[in-house]
């Protein structure tokens, strides 16, 4: 009976060896091909006016308690993109809401009297009636004494139109600021107008009634929202360590807090080629992912993995850019 357990045991045991040796194997970046070229950087909002995050809630009016100013653009503006684009962002994040009148404007708050000097919603107005605010108005860095932006931003709220007209080559990524499943429908059928080429330069993200419309009508995009995530992330972590991409993986874009990515099998090498072979893009966010922090100085990117080639969020593009561009 002994003999029987110590053998039991011992194949048990040479089971365990095995398994362990074949996780590591699989998932080690020993044995993967090497990454090639620079991060992609996503920069949020263009080059935007950044502000302290801390204790700030979904209520917080983030225009009144910017830094003081380093550059003079306002976020989510056709300029500001520019800036961005020209420091060295690969993809430019956008925030978009449906207008009275149908359009798809430009701008981040679910409603106009934080940053400008309108009132109500953006989907209280028609686009040439935002045309007339000022998208620089409410902003300060000292408690309201000076407001540097004041009077800069009339008629700077763009149109998505005008958005990739003026960038018919460049990458974004849309977010639908609403929960509704209509908006989704109604984007899809907006971008449905231009070809695969400029489509797979466009990804878009938002809430799981819109982001669920917007792929039935065109599944082939890279879309995110928390459900795409789940239904990614979740079967991979139970699976992933043999090798397998879950199907629901394919054609998303996963937001990867620093946090819990060291927990992602094979990251960051070969879990970034696994995303890659089903047309899933990866970027990292900064901490665990709360309100929207990134990589935004010199000492950010040192926490970053050695010769992390994947996806970058940033709120300051044009201060970590340069490190790549050199």
């Amino acid at each position: 009976m002994k003999v029987k357990l110590r053998k039991v045991l011992k194949w048990v045991s040479f089971l365990i060896l095995f398994l362990i040796l074949f996780i590591f194997v699989n998932n080690t970046a020993i044995f993967t091909k090497e990454r090639d070229g620079k991060p992609i950087l996503l920069a949020h909002r263009g080059l935007a006016q950044t502000f302290n995050m801390e204790g700030i809630t979904g209520e917080t009016c983030t225009a009144e308690q910017i830094y003081e100013p380093e550059h003079p653009y306002i976020e989510n503006t056709i300029s500001s993109m520019k800036a961005a684009f020209d420091a060295g962002a690969d993809i430019v994040e956008i925030d978009v809401h449906v207008t009275k009148d149908g359009e798809f404007a430009i701008f981040h708050d679910w409603t106009l009297d934080c940053r400008t000097d309108g009132t109500g919603t953006t989907r209280d107005y028609t686009m040439d009636e935002l045309k007339q605010l000022d998208v620089g108005y409410g902003y300060t860095a000292d408690n309201g004494k000076t407001y540097p932006f004041r009077g800069k931003g009339v008629g700077l709220m763009p149109t998505l139109d005008e958005v990739l007209s003026k960038f018919p080559e460049k990458s974004f990524l849309i977010h639908i600021k609403s929960n509704d499943g209509n908006e989704g429908k109604q984007l899809a059928l907006y971008l449905s107008k231009y070809l695969d080429d400029r489509l797979s330069k466009l990804s878009v993200y938002g809430g799981n009634k819109p982001i669920a419309a917007f792929k039935e009508k065109l599944p082939n995009m890279r879309v995110m929202s928390k459900e795409t995530l789940k239904s990614c992330l979740l079967p991979y972590i139970a699976v992933g360590w043999i090798g397998h991409v879950p199907s629901s993986c394919k054609n998303t874009q996963l937001h990867i807090p620093e946090k819990y990515a060291p927990f992602l099998w094979g990251f960051p090498d070969k879990f970034l080629n696994r995303m890659d072979q089903v047309n899933t893009r990866v970027i990292l966010v900064g901490g665990d992912g709360g309100w929207s922090e990134g990589f935004d100085t010199e000492q950010d990117l040192d926490r970053l993995p050695e010769n992390y080639n994947g996806g970058i969020w940033t709120n300051r593009i044009d201060v970590i850019a340069p490190f790549y561009n050199e």
